[in-house]
């Protein structure tokens, strides 16, 4: 893997995650719609990466299946790298997944990344329909093992597996007396703990640390990650990329707006409610117990939030405290519009080179 460049102006490279948030009254094909737009816009706006995170029977959250979403940006964009973050590996077989982003990689070489977790990526009942086998999360170093294996067609001799070929990949185009590909899906571990981050350095992979998820000690995970880190085949120094839930707008009141109907959304997970994003009118006539508020404004700071010279300040701090070589704006908020702008004052911000 070849490091991105800091982008811009910024310390750091840039990059855009789209949690595929469908809000209280906007169809699923209309959610999928703008995505597209901000994929492409993303990509004109000079940004490194578009990923994609898979969710589970959540109403505010349309991504079932991430890939089938990137396989359509593949055709939609020319430059920008594309990829899952992530694909949750104990909801699949290895098998499966490396197809997919076999095929993935095919359509747009060079520009796929395979991030991938041990979350299931939604509540447990659904978690227990997708996950059939109780070791599900146990079983997840191994499970990546089996995916890098299947990726490049290099099971060691006598495994169980090792005349089971992914399609495509290397050994169909051995088969077919071809070039082998030159270029493979980007794998990289996500997580937000030690356990992930002592993985991806034990396999010498790049990692990216969501912070949008909860209080969840980054500082501890990056210093793990670099401590336990071996070179490998892609990597020959540590890479990390920080997540981080944002929203930018022009006037910082309806930036935290957006951010706060965000932040009811996940109000509504701890309520055991359906993550659902209600309009900043309906979370604003909310009429809310104490320790209900309490969570509401944790999250809404959470979510970084006001005019872009604001969110960049407060993404430098981020910055200098973890040194992170790239950060990752997922963009929160009801308002499809307003995600959009917080990617273009951004980049605005940082002068990033425009396609």
């Amino acid at each position: 893997m070849i490091p991105a460049p800091p982008s811009g102006t910024a310390p750091f490279a840039l990059s855009v995650l789209d949690n595929a948030h469908t809000a209280i009254g906007q169809t699923v094909q209309e959610a999928f719609g703008e995505i597209i737009a901000l994929a492409q816009l993303a990509e004109r706006r000079g940004y490194h990466r578009f990923w994609m995170s898979e969710h589970h029977a959540m109403p505010g959250a349309a991504t079932s299946s991430p890939q089938i979403m990137l396989g359509r940006l593949t055709g939609a964009t020319d430059r920008i790298r594309l990829g899952a973050g992530g694909v949750m590996l104990p909801n699949h077989a290895p098998l499966v997944i490396a197809e997919q982003f076999g095929m993935l990689d095919a359509l747009a070489p060079g520009r796929v990344d395979l991030g991938v977790g041990r979350a299931p990526g939604t509540d447990l009942q659904t978690a227990a329909a997708l996950r059939r086998h109780h070791d599900a999360n146990d079983g997840f170093p191994q499970q990546v093992l089996e995916l890098l294996a299947f990726l490049g067609n290099d099971f060691p001799d006598g495994h169980a597996y090792g005349n089971v070929h992914a399609v495509p990949g290397p050994w169909q185009a051995d088969q077919n007396r071809v070039a082998r590909p030159e270029t493979a899906p980007e794998l990289w571990v996500l997580g937000s703990s030690p356990y992930s981050a002592q993985l991806a350095g034990q396999l010498g992979r790049p990692y990216a640390f969501a912070l949008q998820f909860g209080d969840a000690d980054v500082d501890t995970a990056m210093q793990l990650y670099r401590e336990s880190f071996q070179p490998s085949e892609v990597l020959d120094e540590p890479y990390t990329l920080l997540s981080v839930g944002v929203v930018a707008h022009d006037d910082p009141a309806e930036a935290k707006r957006q951010a706060a109907s965000s932040a009811m959304a996940m109000l509504r997970m701890f309520q055991r409610k359906p993550y659902s994003l209600l309009p900043p009118e309906e979370v604003e006539a909310y009429s809310a117990t104490l320790q209900e508020q309490h969570i509401l404004d944790l999250y809404t700071r959470r979510f970084i939030n006001g005019t872009g010279p604001e969110v960049a300040t407060a993404l430098e701090r981020l910055h200098a405290r973890t040194g992170v070589d790239e950060v990752m704006l997922v963009v929160m908020g009801h308002s499809r519009q307003a995600q959009a702008r917080t990617v273009e004052l951004i980049a605005d911000h940082y002068a990033l080179p425009a396609h």
